[in-house]
């Protein structure tokens, strides 16, 4: 797999609460990074037809939307390969903190 652009990392870890639609995703990315990213809309839906594309998230069809929500929001899921992509990226950074930290990187981070 691939390496994920730390965006669509964020996007498919929003994902992975639950449904969400676009607005939502741009929440709680900002929230989780404590505003470091901030998906501007362009750049989220962008991302979203890619990640659509690549079959790692699923746009839910309008009749499985929960009632009393607005028609116009489109609520986006992950898929297993999605999830797949999340892990092997994790997997991959969990490697390289392990080697910062045979580099002595984290010792005044207090780790």
């Amino acid at each position: 797999m691939t390496t994920l652009k730390p965006e669509v990392f964020h996007i498919l870890l929003a994902l992975m609460d639950g449904e969400r639609h676009g607005y939502a995703i741009m929440n709680d990315v900002a929230q989780r990074t404590e505003g470091e990213i901030k998906l501007l809309p362009g750049v989220l839906y962008r991302h979203l037809h890619r990640l659509l594309d690549g079959g790692l998230i699923d746009e839910l069809d309008r009749r499985s939307i929960p009632e009393g929500t607005d028609e116009r929001r489109r609520y986006y899921r992950v898929t297993d390969d999605g999830v797949a992509a999340a892990r092997a990226e994790t997997l991959r950074m969990v490697k390289l903190v392990e080697v910062a930290k045979g580099k002595d990187l984290l010792a005044d981070a207090g780790s």
